[in-house]
């Protein structure tokens, strides 16, 4: 099933992301090898492999991230909103606002909870106390936190257990209002019962927006996604809707690997 079957089957929502021929190398190394795929919006997305098989390149690739990694460069097309990002006249500031980004280990600043998330709306200026407090509510109940920590606002981020410091990157990444969002591993750092919040969350987020989520954990992809790509040295081996992926692939390479033959 190619990309524009699995947006049709997808309610069909619309591409939002879209690569043609994308390549990244690190120097002379190629970490993202001729990838073709349209990611449908307002769906979460799963990209799976093994270690150094490109995902979290494919994925940072997406908010050019990438720039800050010396050496790096791409090839081919990486579209947004028809928008080719590798341009020179994308502004890659405005661009990291509708994408955000939430890493494999909690980042939170040395702040209080609520300047953590009132930190990227303080950046473009102009808002009032008011305003601020309104979106950091906003974007700790989107991030199902804002009852844990709605009398603790003031106190310093570093305070709150792991699973509750990447819910508020979550709401952090939530409250400059973007349009997609990156997810990194977010997990891998958690206890289950910590991972289990961020999928429930996850599920809440559907239909909002655009997510994409690098898993190690191939049960999680199964658990939370709509589509799922699997990558293998650098390559796009299959995409297609979760459900099949999993239980019907149409690649050796996919099942495989989802049968724990590798990786």
């Amino acid at each position: 099933m190619d990309s524009l079957e699995i947006v049709k089957e997808t309610a069909a929502a619309p591409s939002h992301v879209e690569t043609r021929d994308f390549s990244v190398f690190y120097r002379s190394n190629q970490a993202v090898k001729h990838v073709s795929v349209s990611i449908p919006a307002e769906r979460v997305t799963a990209i799976i492999g093994p270690s150094g098989c490109g995902k979290s390149t494919l994925l940072r690739a997406i908010n050019r991230m990438n720039d800050l990694v010396p050496g790096c460069r791409t090839e081919g097309k990486l579209l947004y909103g028809g928008q080719d990002l590798y341009s020179p006249e994308v502004d890659v500031v405005m661009l990291r606002r509708r994408v955000g980004m939430v890493f494999q280990k909690p980042n939170p600043f040395p702040k209080s909870v609520f300047d953590n998330v009132a930190y990227g709306p303080r950046l473009h200026g102009g808002l009032g106390r008011g305003t601020l407090a309104e979106i950091v509510e906003r974007s700790l109940v989107d991030a199902a936190l804002w009852s844990e920590v709605k009398d603790r606002l003031n106190e310093n981020a570093l305070g709150l257990s792991g699973g509750q410091q990447q819910r508020l990157c979550i709401a952090r990444a939530l409250a400059v209002n973007p349009e997609i969002l990156l997810m990194d591993e977010p997990t891998s750092a958690l206890d289950p019962k910590a991972t289990l919040r961020i999928e429930d969350l996850i599920d809440e987020l559907r239909g909002k927006y655009t997510i994409i989520i690098v898993t190690h954990n191939m049960q999680q992809a199964a658990r939370v996604s709509d589509c799922t790509a699997f990558m293998y040295e650098g390559v796009l081996i299959e995409f297609g809707l979760t459900k099949e992926v999993f239980t019907k692939p149409k690649e050796k390479q996919t099942e495989d690997y989802i049968t724990g033959r590798f990786g």
